[in-house]
């Protein structure tokens, strides 16, 4: 993993694929339009959807939270660092290219070493969506995004994804409700 590299094409806008606890990802600054705007084009994914944002650690994320109940917090950060993806309500840091049509912002913690590496690395949190077109079965190698995404990728890490057969679990911090079980691919 060149660092550098990293840094210098997240920085600049770029797409970066990455092993994730289930499938490979597709990520970029969560604060770059226009990166966000390229990932959606190369995926074919609606805006209105959102995205998920991940991050090594909570002092990355805690902003992008409106104030909430600190029970419902706890909650959340005992399954953390893990595969457990929450929907919070969005603090007004968080752009309405991340929320779609939604005040909401989805956020994981990450576990898995590489992808956490990266969020160490960068520093601050990034845009965590499943490497596939809209639809379709996510990539988990290396050679699977590269069949799908070719030169649209302007880094890929090359590692092995987790464990985990499906996409993390999604679940709302404030109802409990489950919105995508861990196995289900609606990414």
């Amino acid at each position: 993993m060149n660092k550098d590299k990293i840094k210098h094409i997240f920085q600049q806008g770029g797409l970066i694929a990455y092993p994730t606890e289930a499938v490979y990802g597709l990520g970029c600054d969560p604060f770059n339009e226009a990166a966000v705007n390229k990932l959606l084009a190369c995926k074919k994914r609606s805006r209105d959807k959102g995205l998920i944002l991940i991050a090594s650690s909570w002092d990355q994320i805690k902003s992008l939270i409106a104030p909430i109940d600190e029970s419902l917090l706890k909650k959340a950060k005992a399954s953390w660092p893990g595969p457990f993806t929450w929907i919070f309500p969005a603090s007004t840091e968080v752009p309405k290219w991340i929320t779609g049509k939604f005040d909401s912002v989805a956020l994981r913690i990450t576990a898995h070493p590489i992808a956490h590496a990266l969020c160490e690395l960068l520093e601050q949190p990034i845009v965590s969506t499943s490497a596939n077109i809209e639809g379709q079965i996510p990539a988990r190698t290396d050679a699977e995004v590269r069949k799908l995404f070719g030169d649209q990728i302007d880094y890929l890490i090359e590692g092995p994804v987790g464990s985990l057969k499906k996409p993390t679990e999604i679940r709302d911090i404030l109802t409990d409700k489950i919105i995508r079980l861990s196995g289900e691919n609606n990414a």
